[in-house]
């Protein structure tokens, strides 16, 4: 039967090895360590986690630019790695990067910007790039006589609307958006938001969208998988997770939201800082943190395995959260 997955991660691994000499072997730094994800066609997956947790490094498997240690990634039927066209990979997805002051070129005007990957993939009619400019500059909400403008002549809102712009111009099935508002005022969030939200409407887009902002992801979001130190410790339902949230690390990010309707679990804080990659703690790598952990939690490492239907946590005390109020 063939996957009807657009995006399936299995086992995916990514290890880099950090220091190291003549007479020692390097640490190994486990970014992303044993992440299994899927996405459907036209869903969008919300991927939460503090930072330095390895959501990007995910992201950048998911493109072909970091070879994995162990697992795969499949896009659209076909494997991503070093015997992948990288074009190819390019046409399927592509990403939206959270800063849109750093990730367009100063020297460039917005033409060229987006008719480079039209021209990279073979689109050598300029009647035809001109037309698919200015036609995507429309879908944004720009005006396509903008397009002989410079970055710095448009606000930041502005900039990200060219760069998702860029990202959509050649039609991709999945787009990672990264960040896509963090780095927008306040006022403009919105905005982008629902542009998104029509966008995926109009194109049938998929989304991975990554945030540390629970907000945005309960908003644009289908399902949600949450990740601590490279491994995702709970997926489900943006409404299972937001409602009836069973990892005490899920329940401390929600917890942190400034919200009268979280105050249930008030009380679910994490303690200390997240542990290094490095050096990860055995058992349960949220046990130092865990205001629950016994020791079973300190020696057995949990599997990230159903409470419901659709719903998956890592926690062997999962259980004991299913009946207290969000």
């Amino acid at each position: 039967m063939a996957d009807s997955n657009l995006l399936s991660i299995e086992d995916l691994a990514v290890h880099f090895p950090i220091g190291g000499g003549m007479f020692s072997k390097p640490q190994m730094l486990r970014a992303v360590d044993g992440v299994n994800l899927s996405i459907k066609p036209g869903e969008s997956l919300g991927l939460v986690g503090e930072s330095g947790c390895g959501k990007s490094t995910l992201a950048l498997s998911i493109l072909g630019l970091v070879d994995p240690t162990r697992g795969r990634v499949m896009l659209d039927g076909k494997a991503v790695g070093s015997e992948a066209d990288r074009l190819e990979v390019a046409r399927t997805v592509q990403m939206v990067f959270q800063d849109p002051y750093a990730s367009l070129n100063p020297r460039q005007t917005v033409r060229r910007t987006l008719a480079a990957p039209l021209r990279l993939h073979g689109v050598s009619n300029e009647g035809e790039v001109a037309d698919r400019v200015a036609e995507m500059l429309r879908q944004v909400g720009l005006r396509p006589d903008q397009a002989d403008l410079y970055p710095h002549e448009f606000s930041g809102g502005q900039r990200q609307r060219i760069g998702i712009a860029r990202a959509l111009i050649l039609k991709p099935k999945l787009v990672i958006c990264d960040e896509p508002v963090s780095a927008l005022d306040v006022s403009i969030r919105a905005q982008i938001i629902n542009l998104l939200l029509e966008l995926q409407a109009e194109m049938g887009l998929s989304y991975l969208m990554i945030s540390h902002d629970l907000g945005v992801v309960e908003h644009m979001s289908d399902r949600v998988a949450v990740m601590y130190l490279g491994r995702i410790v709970e997926t489900g339902g943006w409404r299972e997770i937001f409602e009836q949230p069973r990892h005490p690390y899920t329940r401390a990010l929600i917890a942190a939201i400034p919200d009268p309707l979280t105050r249930g679990l008030a009380r679910e804080k994490a303690r200390g800082e997240i542990p290094s990659p490095l050096n990860p703690p055995p058992g349960c790598t949220f046990n130092p943190r865990c205001p629950h952990a016994t020791d079973h939690c300190r020696s057995a490492p949990p599997v990230l395995s159903p409470v419901d239907e659709g719903h998956l946590v890592s926690c062997w005390r999962a259980e004991e959260f299913a009946k207290e109020p969000a």
